[in-house]
């Protein structure tokens, strides 16, 4: 594309593979940035005009530069537990969660409890592990560990005594206490019972968040992440919206936070108007109120994912349905009309089909508009659902991370069977029915959210090299192979298919004239290298707003 400057550019990218994602000019060798926005894009030749006196002019040397990557489910809050909790993801066995647990407490006297996550659920029988594993090793102290996908507590006694929780506690509604066979707390609490738990250890502060979140930032920056959207804020609690807000008018806020409030299924419709409120209060330059988050179900490893047919562990089990259908068409036609977009996590066929009925009776009593409402994590789907994501516009927000032969596969041929269990996550599916399709890494789920990893994985359905950090129990098999998907369409799902889920499509996620500055450069060409070997790439730069906010100690200009 020739143009004629007027100004002199800050920056100059030359003699590189920018990928733009952007049909109308995909790959060129220049990249000109003045200010906080991208001036012009093409030929080296032509971008020489901009060069001036002040100029930054860096030779790529062939190398990749991509759009920022837009991680679209990401607790970016969460970051965290990275410093005040000991860490047990990829450790997979008992002895090894409780010396992780012992090792923090020795080396952090005077605690008042304990709190982590990321015990993996198959590493323990059906009903999850005991609270005897815990106090063996801390018994003074309440101790309150998360499983992987956060849907679980694994709890010693003395949480339960300080939460309150007894023989005589009911299960809550969406929740379940597992029990011994005398009908007391074993130690394992599912879905909203993990609430209870929660009041047994202290609350991080506005502060310990903020610290939490420069962490993340750092983090993200290294990865080439420069957009989260972030899809869990309480309205009961504003202990992470405020840090939220007061991060970003320190002005250390260097990511676009689009985000999401919970809405619960005991809140009346009234709530809308609260809602609108926070909204219209919460509208930074980067931290931005934008969705209302919902919780169809639970997790298949907990046998609370909603299912068409029953667990075959579970006597006849469905798992558990948090909202009334009748209720969630209610609240969904609210949101809708008050120009809201609807995020919802559903794991299980039958919560996704309750949810599309949802969102298409929003759209019946409310007409069509650009809503962009999406749906999370879509473990298992049905093959008509995937047509119905393209009839209503919805967004299916994956997970590639988690496209692997792990230990959860062994676990849900024993929860679903083989036919199930050979159909979940699908993405190539919703790619060919022109579903928009966005990647995540649902942090701190998936704790290295790398998104080389996931491109990778999406692409081979494989555990990246050696990594046995996936506890995977057929370690190269691929998983599902019928659903791997190109670099291309990879590439989209992390950069403009993100920024579109985010209504950010005219600012970010193409590089194109008039776009924000938001890229990085890679020390290779994902295109070219053998697709198991993409997670070997590295981050060099980042930019964020025309601003390097990153710099590998590799690279020198």
């Amino acid at each position: 594309m020739k143009s004629s400057p007027k100004n002199k550019a800050d920056l100059i990218l030359t003699n590189g593979y920018v990928y733009t994602v952007s049909p109308a000019n995909l790959t060129a060798e220049a990249l000109v940035v003045n200010g906080s926005r991208i001036e012009f894009i093409g030929r080296i030749d032509e971008a020489e005009a901009w060069i001036g006196s002040q100029t930054r002019v860096i030779d790529l040397q062939g190398k990749m530069v991509l759009p920022g990557f837009i991680d679209s489910h990401c607790h970016i809050t969460s970051g965290v537990c990275e410093i005040y909790e000991p860490i047990l993801h990829g450790i997979h066995n008992i002895e090894g969660y409780q010396q992780a647990v012992l090792n923090f407490v020795s080396a952090n006297l005077k605690l008042p409890g304990i709190q982590a996550g990321g015990w993996g659920n198959a590493d323990f029988e059906p009903h999850g592990p005991r609270k005897e594993l815990l106090d063996a090793v801390v018994p003074g102290i309440p101790v309150v560990l998360f499983s992987e996908d956060y849907h679980n507590a694994w709890v010693n006694s003395k949480a339960l005594e300080v939460a309150g929780i007894t023989s005589n506690t009911p299960d809550p509604a969406s929740g379940i206490i597992e029990r011994d066979a005398d009908g007391n707390p074993s130690g394992t609490l599912r879905e909203s019972a993990v609430e209870l738990a929660k009041k047994a250890v202290p609350s991080y502060t506005v502060s310990q968040l903020q610290e939490g979140l420069t962490y993340f930032q750092k983090k993200a920056h290294s990865l080439g992440i420069t957009t989260v959207y972030n899809p869990l804020l309480s309205m009961k609690d504003l202990t992470d919206l405020r840090a939220l807000r007061d991060w970003e008018q320190s002005g250390k806020m260097r990511l676009r936070v689009p985000s999401a409030v919970e809405v619960e299924p005991g809140d009346s419709i009234g709530v809308v108007e609260e809602l609108i409120e926070m909204r219209n209060r919460e509208q930074g330059a980067y931290f931005k109120i934008l969705a209302v988050k919902m919780f169809m179900d639970g997790v298949l490893e907990g046998g609370t994912a909603y299912l068409e047919e029953p667990y075959l562990h579970l006597s006849g089990s469905k798992g558990i349905l948090n909202w009334e259908p009748q209720k969630f068409n209610q609240m969904c036609v609210a949101l809708d009309r008050a120009g809201f977009q609807i995020h919802v996590h559903s794991i299980g066929d039958a919560a996704t089909r309750i949810t599309l009925d949802g969102f298409a009776e929003a759209r019946r009593q409310n007409g069509k508009r650009d809503s962009r409402h999406s749906i999370t994590h879509l473990q298992l789907v049905h093959a008509g659902d995937i047509n119905r994501f393209a009839e209503l516009g919805a967004v299916a927000v994956t997970q590639p991370y988690w496209f692997v032969m792990d230990a959860n596969y062994d676990q849900a041929l024993n929860y679903i069977g083989q036919e199930r269990a050979a159909r979940q996550y699908p993405m190539k599916s919703f790619f060919e029915k022109g579903v928009i399709v966005t990647s995540a890494s649902d942090y701190n789920v998936t704790l290295n959210p790398n998104p080389l990893v996931a491109i990778e994985i999406g692409v081979t359905r494989t555990v990246p090299g050696d990594d046995r950090t996936f506890a995977a129990p057929d370690f190269k098999s691929i998983f599902i192979p019928r659903e791997r998907v190109s670099v291309e369409q990879m590439i989209t799902s992390f950069t403009i298919n993100g920024a579109y889920a985010a209504f950010l499509e005219s600012d970010i996620g193409s590089l194109e004239v008039g776009r924000k500055a938001d890229f990085i450069i890679l020390d290779q060409n994902i295109f070219k290298v053998e697709p198991s070997k993409i997670h070997h790439a590295r981050v060099l730069l980042t930019f964020f707003d025309g601003q390097e906010v990153y710099r590998h100690s590799s690279f020198i200009d």
